[in-house]
């Protein structure tokens, strides 16, 4: 300031006689930028007694959009004495305020010799405005005790935006009620907003309902206290209430409303909410059209999404991130990214929301070396610091299956809300690492200031479905009851997969039948449930008392089904469902379906039939179909085939251990070690190894894991004399080992003891001599299940008269009574 007040030294002398034009002349030449306001000055002394003079004050401070012009502004009006006015000391507080320069705005406020209530709002306005909360209640406060003046209804709005908990709202709610004006529809809206934010959406709706009138601004404000809290049904019936007393929505009733038709799947509403938007001609407002972009997305509806897009006049940040995350979010990455330059190429810069959305598109392009350069970006910007895009860079590795640098980023957040640890659970469980994924919602469990949402539920139980992890599971479903999310649709369906891949296929299904089912996922989940156990004709059922309810299959649904058909060897019916999918759903076959068919022909044998299918098939092949194929030969032996199937599989995907394993084992099981020692030594050299095959039991809310030959189990001695009594007993009963199961070149004394020592069987073992007699045993195989074992369990069921359930790569096993559930077709 002492720079700008320099030129104006000269005029401090004679500041009592000199007029204000002169003195804007003088400041002229100090600054061009007021030559427009100068210019607009030819008046005489005489003419600044009318009220021109204040029409031409009001112009410098709308011309002043810098902070030195401001100073140069505030200086003239201090040598004038027109400072010492409160309207235009006034003008300054605000002035500065809007420059965003609050301690400039503070330090005219208290240099001001007297205040009115017009003040003290004004300076209150300006710490909310700028986020300042604690200032301005303070402020308040100061005002209340200092002043001597009363507040107004102009006062409290700003005021109790700035409360940042219940009990500051309270003692001014007080206040606003001593002062009577707990009724200006203002400052009732303002407590309408103050008692939603802080979750008492009840007190909210009790002043709503005890205010004499209301103005649309109140209405709005108790819709939007209902979307605040999660209750979309209310909002939508305070939109209906608010029709009802003729008073059409609003730009900001229609930006609060349409998020809530796509929270609650109602397509109906929103559609009818546009077409009043239409009618009263709010579609060209901005943030409507941008609301109305987003709720499209939300139902995946993004033809109607692009088309508002397209028909907006202006667009603004918000616009384009709109379009961006809706194609983003309906997993159309590449329009996103087409987008997402576009908007570049027009000079939009992005903004932390464009980086929230970007993570997750180069995730999903499995653009790896884009990942780097978006972190990059990040950390350059030091954006990395916001926790929202903390989260979404963790969550692109963990995508991407950079599950160590997702870990690594996680650990240096350096503020981890709940979704942060959601998301960390998330990809170790997308990635298959479910023992990992535990082991982070354990440590989440030990920060007491975070607490499980419904987010975690869904992270975490998957990754016990995986491990089988029953009880664990069921401790969840303990707490999601407590917590009354049991019916929420994604948990429901979360469970239902739990207890249906921990064999409790009985307790799934009363699950299923008490949540809603309104749309495909939970019936999906059912579906997936019964066809990894085998039971095509149930999961036929169902899928037809899902067409009758009324609710629409999508892809999902077909490849559970033909799945369920391929399990159960239900070729016909698989053939129908896939000619179904086609001609009455419309929908086109992906790499997934036509991996299921053959699958489904595979298995039951039809091997030409599976390879003719592979031919004909309308888009180039993948990795799993020729998987298919290849696990089909080796459980019907067709060498020849095999050999084919794996030279075209090793085409595409040369880095699967596992493919390499299948072409070895039919080699094995048919004698020709020549040519199975041939394939592992080329798996070998190209650093392939063998995922080693492992049974696990989960036994008093402990995992015990089993590999194949390993020895180091503390109870490995009573489990191998417990597994030679069973081996002694089941000879009794006509058990004669398979040796074209061990797929070394050993000796054929050496063989039994081999098939003794698979881990499903040291699993089995274990479990009987760690439970009571006749209880069931439930194991866990990573791997497919070998045919001696097979058969094995089902004379070990028949000795113990147990139920053993078995859930391998493929399928569960239920063994009873000296049978299988699978009827020996797996």
């Amino acid at each position: 300031m002492p720079s700008l007040l320099h030129p104006l030294g000269r005029l401090l002398r004679t500041c009592k006689e000199i007029n204000i034009c002169r003195l804007l002349l003088s400041l002229q030449a100090c600054s061009p930028f007021f030559s427009a306001a100068t210019d607009s000055l030819q008046v005489t002394t005489d003419d600044l007694e009318n009220e021109e003079k204040d029409t031409d004050l009001d112009l410098c401070f709308q011309s002043c959009t810098k902070l030195p012009h401001a100073k140069c502004l505030h200086t003239l009006l201090l040598v004038s004495g027109r400072a010492q006015n409160i309207l235009v000391s006034t003008k300054l507080v605000n002035l500065y305020s809007y420059l965003g320069e609050i301690p400039l705005s503070r330090r005219t406020f208290d240099q001001m010799p007297k205040k009115n209530v017009y003040t003290w709002n004004s300076m209150i306005s300006a710490y909310v405005r700028h986020g300042r909360f604690n200032e301005a209640v303070c402020c308040f406060h100061q005002f209340l005790w200092t002043s001597g003046l009363q507040p107004d209804f102009y006062t409290f709005p700003p005021v109790v935006k700035a409360c940042q908990n219940l009990l500051d709202g309270k003692k001014i709610h007080c206040s606003i009620l001593k002062l009577g004006f707990e009724w200006d529809v203002f400052v009732a809206a303002s407590l309408i907003h103050m008692y939603s934010r802080f979750r008492l959406v009840g007190a909210a709706r009790k002043l709503f309902d005890d205010m004499p009138s209301r103005d649309r601004g109140s209405w709005n404000a108790m819709i939007s206290g209902y979307c605040q809290n999660g209750n979309a049904a209310k909002a939508l019936d305070v939109a209906d209430e608010m029709r009802l007393e003729g008073l059409p929505m609003d730009a900001f009733t229609v930006a609060s409303i349409l998020p809530v038709c796509a929270q609650m799947d109602d397509i109906l509403s929103g559609k009818l909410i546009h077409l009043l938007v239409i009618k009263h001609g709010l579609e060209f407002k901005l943030f409507v059209s941008n609301a109305l972009i987003n709720m499209y997305a939300k139902f995946g509806s993004l033809r109607q999404a692009q088309k508002i897009f397209d028909q907006m006049m202006t667009r603004d940040i918000v616009s384009w991130n709109s379009i961006i995350a809706a194609y983003e979010q309906n997993d159309d990455a590449v329009t996103a990214r087409l987008f997402f330059d576009k908007m570049q190429q027009v000079g939009i810069r992005p903004d932390l929301l464009t980086l929230v959305s970007l993570p997750s598109i180069v995730a999903q392009l499995n653009d790896h070396r884009n990942s780097r350069a978006v972190h990059g970006f990040i950390t350059r910007k030091c954006w990395f610091e916001d926790t929202v895009i903390g989260n979404a860079v963790v969550d692109m590795y963990a995508k991407l299956g950079v599950t160590d640098f997702a870990r690594m980023l996680f650990e240096r957040l350096p503020a981890k809300d709940v979704i942060s640890w959601n998301t960390l659970i998330t990809g170790y469980t997308q990635n298959g690492l479910a023992s990992e994924a535990v082991e982070v919602y354990q440590m989440m469990k030990e920060c007491t200031e975070i607490t499980p949402t419904q987010g975690t539920w869904v992270s975490i139980l998957p990754a016990y479905s995986h491990l089988g992890a029953l009880q664990q599971g069921m401790r969840i479903h303990g707490q999601v009851i407590k917590n009354s999310q049991y019916l929420d649709v994604f948990v429901g369906t979360c469970l239902i997969d739990m207890y249906g891949k921990c064999g409790k296929l009985d307790d799934a299904l009363s699950l299923f039948y008490e949540m809603p089912r309104r749309n495909s996922v939970p019936w999906n989940a059912m579906i997936s449930c019964l066809a990894i156990h085998g039971d095509g004709e149930k999961a036929l059922m169902l899928f037809r008392e899902m067409i009758a309810e009324g609710v629409k299959p999508d892809h999902v649904t077909f490849v559970s089904l033909l799945s369920a058909c391929s399990h159960s060897g239900l070729v016909s019916d698989g053939q129908q469902c896939f000619h179904v999918m086609q001609e009455e759903y419309g929908i086109k076959p992906t790499l997934k379906h036509y991996g299921c068919m053959v699958d489904l022909f595979g298995r039951a044998g039809y091997l030409e039939m599976a390879y003719t299918f592979i031919k004909s098939m309308p888009i180039q092949p993948d990795a799993s179909m020729w998987g298919a194929l290849l696990g089909a030969c080796r459980i019907h032996g067709n060498t020849e085939l095999g050999k084919y199937a794996s030279a075209c599989l090793f085409e595409v995907d040369s880095e699967n251990v596992g493919y390499y394993v299948l072409l070895s084992n039919i080699y094995a099981t048919v004698g020709k070690w020549e040519g199975a020692d041939e394939v592992r030594l080329l798996a070998r050299d190209r650093g392939l190894r063998k995922t080693p095959g492992w049974s696990s039991i989960e036994m008093n809310n402990k995992v015990d894991v089993f590999y194949t030959g390993v020895k180091t189990h503390p109870k490995y001695e009573e489990i191998s004399r417990e597994l030679r009594d069973l081996n002694a007993k089941m000879k009794t009963l006509g058990y004669v080992p398979d040796f074209r199961f061990v797929l070394q070149d050993v000796e054929e004394d050496e063989k039994e003891y081999i098939l003794m020592g698979h881990s499903e069987r040291l699993a089995i073992a274990y479990g009987i001599i760690s439970t009571s007699p006749k209880s069931p045993i439930r194991i866990f195989k990573n791997l497919r299940v070998c045919g001696d074992c097979h058969t094995a369990t089902k004379f070990i069921a028949r000795i113990t008269e147990r139920e053993i359930i078995v859930r391998d790569s493929n399928r569960f096993h239920h063994f009873r009574n000296g049978l299988c559930s699978c009827g020996d077709y797996w």
